[in-house]
């Protein structure tokens, strides 16, 4: 992204995230944070008064900082393009904006935002969008709901909830008669929308256990749909709501279109090329790439942009495998949408927050910034967090890496390919692991420089964790599959030379959500997870605990500690022990003996999140019941509450050397909170964002 693009940014966010002055902060937040506490419960003793007393004023001086949203976006997902104008809706931002964009001059003309509709829960993107007699229509999570905005009178309307909160419209399309499809999660339906009376019309089940309609096309006979989990191309009678398969991938079905006589779809490195009827069926190989948008032209050439690199290919149907057409006018990103224009122009959205057009004659193409273009940028749930302890507090969101200066007070962001779902550092570097691709990135610290060290491969998109092995110098990754399969890994990543190593199925028949290292013995140990990348019913019951040697690269044992439980949302070992926070089973923990692989103690958390070591304890900090923070040991102590539900993955605490003051999220803002253990429980209000 051009320098001047990142510039408007960081000066965009840099008001917003100044540090709250100390007189603000006292006055401000004291009682609503409930920082003004009383003393120790301890009997005052010859010798201790002093102590205590200091303690007590430690515990009653403000205990929360916040600086300004954690991580501003301006990232899309749904995208449209009508007589002229684009249509984008942000993701991340609560609520979502709906930006009208003139293609001609590459500015946003004006925007709105969704109205939160009568469902629990409050939309925060729409990824679907279509258009319909002149209207554009949206489709949210994570309350599925179906909005309609109207060009003419700039009104938005909320017309229909197809689920509950949790849910997601993933696809709309609209037929030529003007009636709206949508496609649905988690309940794996495409539903009927018909404009002219509101009616709502459900096709029901379209195979047994689906969970996502991904994509859909739509012509006057039949919807085309794209089945993420069982890998399916379908073809349903508007008519009847007969279902026919047209074809099986071998992953999950991303995205549809059609035209003419025939259907075209993408499964993983695959390009399905099929009849309507569902004959003259071809596979088409993609090489290491997969596709993410796909647009016909009026002869019958497809246009498709591909994941993870944004090359623009063209394919007829015949040839042999897709042509290259340009070079990627957003390297690394993905690709929301693109559509052709009257003058031979291919447009496309990319979900960093960007729009392009290429020249398909010159393959000349122009990017332009969406927040520079005028589009509203808002706080997003963050991905990850990393301190540089003394130095530099770095934000992991959608594309975005945000930086606070612990020096100078000052904020900066840069570009980065994807979701940096986890943070290390090694030296003067950051290591991230990113999805959807599964690329692992180096960052400088001086220069903010990144480059890839390569990518899992092996379909091991979903990098959940990262690790530092200082005394073999390698990184620890480990890894779930993107789709319908089972098996993560456990990769072993060399920082010098980007040579990657994947233990594939390390944990056989589960992926892997976290893993801990102790580095004196050589062994990492890792959680497990039954359930996979999804849409494949898990052959284990309970998750499992593995102890992986990285000196002989061999399994020393496994085990499952409780019956029943599937996900291991993060381990920690400390002390002779293995903390494990479990992710679906109302916060269950474990303390866990690897002496005698028994569980020692056990209890109950708000919800799940991340585990942290720090002067000799362990805390961790959760989901649900408003955010909380405990310390573990025998059982669990509750330091803080009211932290906020706002982190996209882990909940994390990142602690300062030597402090009880760590930095984390209130809501979603950037906190340094005193979680100092001798201190009454602490209640965090959050600013508003």
């Amino acid at each position: 992204m051009p320098r001047r693009s990142l510039a408007v940014l960081a000066a965009l966010t840099a008001g917003l995230l100044l540090p709250v002055p100390p007189a603000q902060a006292a006055s401000g937040q004291a009682a609503a944070s409930g920082r003004t506490a009383a003393a120790p419960s301890q009997a005052a003793t010859p010798g201790r008064t002093a102590a205590v007393t200091s303690q007590a004023a430690s515990c009653a001086e403000p205990r929360v900082e916040t600086f300004g949203p954690a991580s501003m976006t301006g990232a899309i997902v749904g995208a449209a393009v009508h007589e002229g104008k684009a249509y984008v809706v942000t993701r991340g931002q609560k609520p979502p904006v709906l930006a009208e964009i003139d293609l001609s001059t590459r500015k946003v003309l004006r925007s709105v935002r969704l109205p939160d509709g009568p469902a629990t829960g409050e939309p925060e993107g729409g990824w679907a969008t279509a258009v319909s007699g002149g209207k554009i229509y949206v489709g949210t999570y994570p309350v599925p709901d179906l909005y309609r905005f109207d060009p003419a009178t700039g009104e938005v309307a909320h017309l229909a909830s197809f689920g509950r909160n949790g849910g997601y419209i993933w696809a709309l399309a609209a037929a030529p008669d003007g009636t709206i499809y949508a496609g649905t999660y988690p309940d794996g339906r495409v539903k009927e929308y018909v404009p002219a009376t509101g009616a709502v019309r459900d096709f029901g089940v379209l195979a047994a256990g689906e969970r996502y309609v991904r994509a859909l096309a739509a012509d006057a006979g039949h919807v085309y749909a794209g089945l993420l989990d069982k890998g399916k191309l379908v073809a349903i009678d508007r008519a009847t709501g007969a279902v026919t398969e047209l074809a099986q991938g071998t992953t999950g079905i991303g995205v549809v279109a059609e035209h003419g006589d025939r259907v075209y779809a993408t499964s993983g490195p695959t390009l399905i090329d099929v009849r309507k009827d569902g004959t003259d069926l071809r596979r088409v190989p993609l090489g290491g790439s997969s596709f993410d948008a796909l647009t016909v032209a009026a002869d019958g050439t497809l246009y498709a942009t591909s994941r993870p690199d944004g090359t623009v290919y063209r394919y007829r149907t015949g040839d042999s495998a897709p042509v290259k057409a340009a070079e990627p006018p957003s390297r690394d990103d993905e690709t929301r949408r693109i559509a052709l224009t009257g003058d031979g122009t291919l447009v496309g959205f990319s979900g960093s927050g960007g729009m392009w057009s290429l020249d398909l004659g010159t393959g000349q193409s122009q990017f332009t910034d969406l927040i520079e273009a005028g589009l509203p940028a808002g706080a997003e749930r963050p991905q990850s967090m990393l301190l540089v302890p003394g130095r530099a507090v770095y934000v992991g969101g959608h594309f975005f890496m945000d930086v606070r200066d612990l020096r100078t007070g000052e904020q900066r962001r840069f570009r980065v390919p994807g979701e940096p779902k986890d943070l290390v550092r090694r030296g003067n570097k950051i290591y991230a692991a990113i999805y959807p691709s599964g690329n692992i990135v180096s960052i400088d610290l001086r220069t903010d420089e990144v480059r890839s060290l390569g990518y899992l491969g092996q379909g091991q998109q979903r990098p959940w964790d990262i690790e530092y092995d200082p005394v073999r110098d390698k990184l620890l990754v480990a890894s779930a599959p993107l789709g319908a399969e089972l098996e993560g890994a456990l990769s072993i990543v060399d920082p010098d030379t980007g040579l990657i190593e994947v233990y594939k199925g390390v944990i056989p028949g589960q992926s892997l959500m976290s893993l801990s290292l102790d580095a004196r013995r050589g062994v990492v140990y890792l959680g497990g997870d039954v359930l996979g990348g999804g849409g494949t019913p898990p052959v284990h019951a309970s998750a499992s605990i593995a102890a992986f040697d990285l000196r002989t690269r061999t399994v020393l044992w496994q085990v499952d500690p409780v019956a029943g439980h599937r996900t291991f949302q993060d381990v920690k070992v400390h002390g002779g022990l293995l903390y494990g926070v479990y992710k679906r089973n109302s916060g269950a923990w474990i303390a866990l003996d690897l002496a005698t692989r028994t569980v020692k103690h056990q209890g109950t958390l708000s919800g799940y999140g991340e585990l942290t070591v720090h002067r000799g304890r362990v805390f961790v900090s959760t989901f649900f019941g408003g955010g909380n923070a405990y310390e573990l040991s025998d059982h669990a102590t509750q330091l803080a509450t009211g932290l906020g539900d706002d982190w996209y993955t882990n909940p994390q605490l990142h602690f300062e050397p030597g402090s009880w003051k760590a930095w984390a999220l209130s809501g979603r803002h950037l906190a340094r909170i005193d979680l100092d253990p001798g201190c009454p429980p602490l209640t965090v209000t959050p600013p508003q964002s």
